[in-house]
């Protein structure tokens, strides 16, 4: 199964059953902020060094 079509039918899944059949910690878990973590940071440093710009 492509990681689409397992985005697809657990969207049609969240849709038709909503949160109210969800064990509290799944609800916790799609409440919370998402997290953006250094990713960003790291993809700007491999940018630069791409473009042949060393610090």
């Amino acid at each position: 199964m492509s990681d689409d079509s397992r985005l697809k039918r657990y969207t049609e899944i969240a849709k038709t059953q909503g949160e109210e059949g969800s064990h509290p910690s799944t609800v916790a878990v799609h409440r919370r902020p998402a997290e953006r973590g250094d990713g960003t940071r790291r993809t700007e440093h491999f940018a630069r060094i791409e473009r042949g710009r060393e610090a």
